[in-house]
């Protein structure tokens, strides 16, 4: 292989590993984001405990304009 040929080849190679780099952090931005609203609005908590949930879905509702019933 030609020595320009090496360049542009390198040159292709670390752009290609920037842009995996990017897409990786990216990606981790919006599922921690995403698991963390999750764990915020009680998805993963006990489910005996309806009155709790039901007090959140009717703030979430108010939230967004909606009724809560």
């Amino acid at each position: 292989m030609t020595e320009s040929a090496k360049k542009v080849a390198q040159e292709a190679e670390d752009r290609l590993e920037k842009m995996a780099v990017n897409i990786r952090e990216r990606f981790d931005r919006i599922t921690e984001s995403r698991f963390t609203d999750k764990i915020k609005e009680g998805r993963f908590a006990d489910q005996l405990d309806h009155g709790i949930d039901r007090a959140r879905l009717d703030e979430r509702r108010k939230k967004q304009g909606g009724s809560t019933s």
